[in-house]
């Protein structure tokens, strides 16, 4: 297929919006023809819209998108974009009054890094919409990580480049597990032992985690989030979707240390777009994969 993003799942769409000058925007995981979703919250401090009604026992089975976007908790104006989108084209949850688009939402905080009182709403969650295709997603510091940073135990002055970023893994039968994140962490941003991208204090990275252990600090609450959305066209029930999501936190833990602070807001949803049979622990290990790879890309990838 020659795509290694989020893409390069059939049936899912992705766009960006971004606004460089105010370091801030929002990205968009379209399903036209709907999608199995679950999710799981780990970070204490998240903005988060819809997850309630993705709990396995509630009824709507099918999401019609995934918003992640900048802004913190006024970005899910967003949302309303997206919605907007999908309902002229007749896409969403069907009622007597027409449809009604499903689109769950996460949120980072970036309003420090830029001006804090323009955000992503609901033109620029359009727009993502218009921007979006069965292309290869750009990466970086591009639409819900322009202005993401991480590595913040010292302030924004220790900070670097946060971003988003993507990876996929193909499995036997055909079966695709990809996902998409944006990185707005406290912590330091690990690729095995080493970090490639933190808080540094004289040019060098002080390990957030040994800071933490041997230091008083005074981090920001609430100012801090990784966010994204897994895939895959293997078929599963919105109980192993969350089930999906839960393990690909597998993988954010390997990339960002600390992860899931009451400091971070980190949330994951997972996707189910197709109908393949695959083997549910393969699909979670290659989902904690995925997710690890594309926290690296999106600090790789971010302009420094």
């Amino acid at each position: 297929m020659g795509i290694s993003g989020i893409t390069s799942v059939p049936g899912i769409l992705a766009g960006h919006y971004t606004d460089k000058d105010n370091k801030t925007g929002c990205t968009v995981i379209l399903c036209p023809e709907g999608a199995v979703c679950g999710a799981d919250v780990r970070g204490a401090a998240p903005g988060t819209r819809e997850t309630d009604l993705l709990r396995p026992e509630n009824t709507v089975q099918m999401v019609h998108a995934v918003l992640l976007t900048g802004g913190s908790a006024y970005g899910l104006d967003a949302a309303g974009g997206v919605m907007k989108y999908l309902e002229e084209r007749g896409i969403g949850y069907q009622t007597p009054a027409g449809v009604v688009p499903i689109v769950p939402a996460a949120v980072l905080y970036d309003l420090d890094n830029g001006n804090p009182k323009i955000r992503p709403g609901t033109a620029e969650g359009y727009k993502a919409c218009l921007n979006a295709s069965d292309g290869e997603l750009a990466q970086g510091s591009v639409g819900a990580g322009t202005g993401a940073t991480v590595g913040k135990i010292l302030g924004a002055q220790g900070s670097m480049p946060g971003g988003i970023g993507c990876a996929s893994v193909e499995l036997p039968g055909g079966v695709f597990v990809a996902a998409v994140m944006a990185v707005n962490a406290l912590g330091d941003i690990c690729d095995g032992e080493s970090i490639i991208a933190g808080a540094k204090r004289d040019g060098q990275f002080i390990h957030t985690c040994r800071f933490m252990l041997t230091h008083d600090f005074n981090a920001q609450q609430g100012t801090n989030t990784t966010i994204g959305v897994v895939a895959t066209n293997a078929w599963l029930d919105k109980a192993q979707a969350a089930r999906l999501a839960s393990a690909a936190h597998d993988g954010l833990a390997r990339a960002v240390v600390p992860a899931h602070t009451v400091y971070d807001g980190d949330t994951i949803f997972a996707l189910s777009a197709g109908e393949l049979q695959a083997n549910q622990v393969a699909l979670q290990a290659a989902a904690a994969h995925v997710t690890r790879l594309a926290v690296i890309n999106a600090v790789k990838e971010a302009k420094k």
